[in-house]
């Protein structure tokens, strides 16, 4: 059987995979099966920070595996303190809990806030305040966060405990409106929505909504899922807009590659859990930390004044295109919307050798942070004759 058939046979149909079957790479540049080399704009979801098999990632995580794969949390470990440490001196907060995925992050957030909130207002204070068109995860309680329709339809009942609000329409008054009538412990969101469509929220009402919970202590908690380490052109994406948040939760370009997740505790609530109150068998594992801290100390103020560099040269070369209608986004994680159909724009773009992705009705790009400005501009060049095609 073939790799197709032995996946189509046994693995879950959970997905709608590409015609490509990926055995080896290296930085930006994929191989398939078939010997056909790829430019690789999607990094894993935006999670191959630093390319594929990249030297320093391979490095710090061949040589932790060369000591020990794995403890539980009842022992200390090297790579789990430093990397703590590292995520706290950079962003201000003060304790982080490592998990293994982004909706862990978030679940693991939620849980801080509403402990936080029972234990200052009440255990009616409960609430948990989401943007309309977000995305949060795929466990139950994550998807009733996600302020998505199309997310909860087949999996009622969801958690409750959950409203969303329009950012873009209603905003701050729609979020009065509902403090006003239910007990709202905090706030959670993305500064650009990516499942979304790739849709930056606006600066103004971000700061003006921060005031607003600052004032009535609730938490603002940011999903910095795949925002974040650097994707934005910032070190986290709420840094482009002055905030403060209490909590934050990561995962995807963290780990390069491994499963890792991250929720950022700000001082409010850094001692809101104790012994037993939260957990993770792979949570904190010292492969993945190692990983982790090979990409965290690479992103730098110039590493990521290279990334908004590669930003602004790649939107000007997009926006440029007729077959582009809009571009959207921030460093690069960015939105098209293309005159064709997204999903034959992708499939075009597979057949001239360069890997996107969609999200909603866009074409959706998320290349390393490092990828060469020669590959960039490679791959800008063939998505554009293929938003082009036929106009």
């Amino acid at each position: 059987m073939s790799i197709k058939q032995l996946d189509d046979a046994y693995v879950a149909s959970t997905y709608r995979r590409f015609p490509v079957e990926i055995v080896s790479g290296k930085g930006s540049v994929l191989t398939g099966a078939d010997g056909r080399e790829y430019i690789d704009m999607g990094s894993g979801i935006g999670v191959t920070a630093f390319g594929v098999a990249d030297d320093a990632w391979q490095a710090a995580v061949t040589a932790q595996l060369s000591r020990v794969q794995h403890t539980s949390n009842l022992y200390y470990t090297e790579p789990c303190a430093r990397l703590a440490q590292m995520l706290c001196e950079r962003t201000g907060m003060k304790k982080v809990f490592f998990s293994n995925s982004g909706a862990e992050a978030n679940e693991c957030a939620i849980k801080a806030a509403r402990k936080y909130a029972s234990e200052r207002k009440g255990t009616d204070c409960a609430t948990v305040v989401t943007f309309k068109n977000s995305f949060h995860g795929r466990t139950l309680t994550t998807l009733a966060a996600t302020g998505q329709d199309s997310f909860h339809r087949l999996y009622q009942p969801l958690t409750p405990g959950f409203c969303h609000i329009d950012p873009h329409a209603g905003g701050i008054y729609e979020l009065e409106a509902l403090c006003a009538r239910t007990p709202v412990a905090a706030v959670l969101f993305e500064c650009v929505q990516g499942e979304g469509g790739v849709v930056p929220v606006d600066g103004g009402f971000l700061r003006e909504m921060a005031a607003f919970c600052k004032e009535r202590d609730i938490l603002i908690m940011v999903d910095e899922v795949q925002t974040g380490n650097g994707r934005t052109g910032a070190l986290y994406s709420y840094m482009n807009f002055g905030l403060t948040p209490d909590v934050v939760s990561t995962a995807k370009g963290l780990g390069g590659g491994l499963p890792l997740g991250a929720t950022l505790l700000g001082e409010k609530v850094e001692d809101v859990f104790a012994p037993g109150d939260h957990g993770s068998t792979f949570g904190g594992n010292p492969v993945c930390c190692a990983g982790a801290i090979s990409v965290l100390e690479r992103l730098d103020d110039a590493f990521l004044a290279a990334v908004r560099q590669k930003s602004r040269r790649l939107c000007e070369r997009l926006a440029a295109s007729k077959g582009i209608e809009s571009v959207t986004g921030l460093g690069l994680m960015l939105g098209l919307k293309t005159v064709r159909p997204a999903a034959d724009v992708v499939a075009g773009c597979i057949e001239k050798g360069v890997l996107c992705l969609t999200a909603k009705d866009k074409v959706r790009l998320l290349p390393a942070l490092n990828i060469p400005d020669d590959l960039l501009m490679q791959a800008a060049d063939t998505i554009v004759s293929v938003c082009e095609e036929g106009l």
